[in-house]
């Protein structure tokens, strides 16, 4: 792409920045997968043409540039930062961690806000408003997270009807994500815990689910 854009057509458009699969920026669909084309090699095509498309199902803006405005509004619907009771901190000091609290969640803060795992994802190709793959992925990292006071405040969203719920299992975001983070994985906790909370403020009342 660098080599068409500065040797026979200037007007091509797309994003790029790191080089090295870290940014996220320049997911595409290469020969019908979305995929970093910055991990996208030409010998692991054999010689044969490839197909650079837009990431599908977002907007297109330009060439390979798509709207990300519905994505970044779900990530930041999610509340992506640690929420607490209190805003000071504790009185020794910063709030610590063990390593197995870390390991809960750490595999969940991985992702680069690549958005392939919405470009895979049927359900989001069907419905817009579905939450989606990574926003659920980083709501679950953050309660997990031992620090975080926010739950209550996070659960309404990721378990209301175009939430969790609305996911079919297919798992085609965890195929194409290039962390490894694993959202269907992040999806199936979520529900998880969402059917245990609501058993028990079935079997404990008066606030015995949270």
């Amino acid at each position: 792409l660098n080599y068409i854009k500065a040797n026979l057509d200037g007007t091509l458009t797309y994003r790029w920045s790191c080089r090295m699969g870290v940014c996220g920026s320049c997911g595409a669909n290469v020969d019908g997968v979305p995929k970093l084309t910055c991990a996208s090699f030409l010998h692991e095509f054999k010689g044969r043409t490839i197909k650079v498309e837009p990431l599908p199902h977002f907007p297109v803006i330009k060439d390979l540039v798509v709207n990300m405005d519905d994505f970044m509004h779900k990530l930041v619907e999610i509340k992506p930062w640690i929420i607490r009771e209190k805003e000071s901190p504790p009185e020794e000091g910063e709030y610590r961690q063990s390593a197995e609290e870390l390991e809960r969640y750490q595999q969940f803060s991985s992702c680069i806000n690549c958005m392939l795992c919405y470009s895979a994802c049927p359900v989001y190709g069907l419905n817009e408003r579905f939450l989606g793959p990574a926003a659920t992925a980083l709501a679950y990292r953050y309660i997990e997270d031992s620090r975080d006071q926010g739950k209550d405040a996070r659960f309404p969203i990721v378990h209301e009807i175009e939430g969790v719920w609305e996911c079919t299992l297919v798992g085609e975001c965890s195929v194409v994500c290039p962390k490894g983070v694993d959202p269907m994985l992040a999806i199936q906790k979520t529900k998880i815990l969402g059917a245990t909370n609501a058993l028990k403020s079935l079997v404990m009342p008066r606030g015995g689910g949270k």
